[in-house]
């Protein structure tokens, strides 16, 4: 299998607009790997994405892929949802006549699905885009899996029981992706040891070079999202052989050379762990 990270970022991206802080400045100026788009990745081969942020389309140009045969949605925030008009772009051939179009299969997980129907329009919009004939929406069961391309694909529920990770599995290798939200998950056993974890890197509560607090005990935030310690904790229990983190949001203000300074004290404490930027391409 081979993964690229098309987008590292999360609900704040880097640079952000109108922000002059050094690691916004300096990711203007340089451009990848120290700009962040929104959360996306993509499963090259079968050709499955996970999660249309809003900048979807600049992600797959980017990357020179111009067919999306497969869509898996993890949970129905908007970083992980706001570009569904990325399917118009890439299927339709509107001005043509009579009009040409291809289709994508999206696959919704149930709680996805009852989301994006009660909490947001994109339920709307995907029904449009279905009438259309741009995609063909498919709601999975819990416990559902699909086989695609050779790559069996499994989501499953984390702690926070609306979103969803998933494992894939192909050619006796195992890759999971969790997009986001690892609050209060404990890995079971079966995950355990898979050969590359794709996990969200928490919020940064404290500086992880000097110790000191950064972020206020009483910032609600800390009650609804794992923080970068807990993510290490995961990362631990779960023992893959490789674990990259991203889901890396600007206002922990760690640049790109930051995170490569974390990276060999984390090494240095025994955790192969890879902090990830935005065209990060990985063989499994």
């Amino acid at each position: 299998m081979r993964i690229e990270i098309l987008g590292s970022g999360g609900a704040l991206p880097t640079p952000r607009p109108g922000c002059e802080c050094r690691v916004c400045t300096e990711a203007r100026a340089r451009g990848v790997p120290y700009s962040r788009t929104g959360p996306s990745v993509f499963i090259h081969g079968p050709g499955i994405l996970i999660d249309t942020p809003e900048e979807s389309k600049q992600q797959l140009n980017r990357a020179g892929i111009g067919r999306v045969p497969f869509c898996f949605y993890s949970h129905w925030h908007p970083d992980h949802v706001a570009g569904l008009r990325v399917w118009e772009a890439l299927n339709w051939d509107l001005w043509r006549w009579p009009p040409r179009s291809r289709s994508t299969e999206v696959y919704l997980p149930e709680q996805v699905a009852r989301d994006l129907r009660e909490k947001t329009g994109a339920w709307t919009q995907l029904a449009y885009l279905e009438r259309v004939g741009l995609v063909h929406v498919t709601v999975l069961a819990d416990g559902d899996t699909v086989a695609l391309g050779g790559v069996r694909v499994r989501p499953f529920r984390l702690a926070q029981d609306y979103v969803y990770a998933f494992l894939f599995e192909g050619d006796g290798r195992r890759a999971l992706i969790a997009p986001d939200e690892l609050l209060g998950w404990t890995p079971p056993d079966d995950l355990r040891g898979v050969d590359l974890a794709v996990l969200p890197m928490g919020i940064v509560e404290h500086d992880p070079f000097t110790g000191e607090r950064r972020i206020s005990e009483e910032q609600p935030v800390l009650k609804s999202e794992a923080t970068f310690a807990q993510t290490l904790d995961v990362v631990r229990a779960l023992g893959a052989t490789r674990t990259i983190l991203t889901h890396i949001e600007e206002p922990d203000q760690l640049g790109y050379d930051d995170l490569l300074r974390l990276e060999e004290h984390l090494r240095r404490d025994g955790l192969n762990v890879t902090f990830v930027y935005d065209t990060l391409v990985v063989d499994v």
